[in-house]
């Protein structure tokens, strides 16, 4: 161990103020026809995505980190993503 702690017990000091409109919209019809949306559940550091059994892809987007690796995988036609309303979001927490 490195004195540091695991990354769960990391991001549990994390504080999220979370907003009733989500940040976040993947575009299911893209999502389906072509599988992208599975890269989104693969590389999402929080877990934010999810896919049901449709091929539809759910998104939490509370658990955001708000860390952009989505946004840098996905093609524009598959997600639309912007930061939360100002006051809403992650507030990071060091220590």
């Amino acid at each position: 161990m490195n004195g540091f702690g695991d990354v769960t017990q990391r991001l549990a000091g994390n504080n999220y103020t979370v907003d009733e409109a989500s940040h976040i919209e993947v575009q299911q019809g893209v999502a389906k026809a072509t599988g992208a949306g599975k890269l989104l559940v693969k590389v999402c550091p929080a877990h934010v995505y999810s896919e049901n059994e449709d091929g539809s892809i759910a998104v939490l987007f509370a658990a955001c980190m708000e860390c952009g690796t989505c946004r840098a995988i996905a093609a524009p036609e598959l997600l639309k993503w912007h930061y939360p309303n100002g006051g809403f979001g992650i507030t990071f927490r060091e220590g």
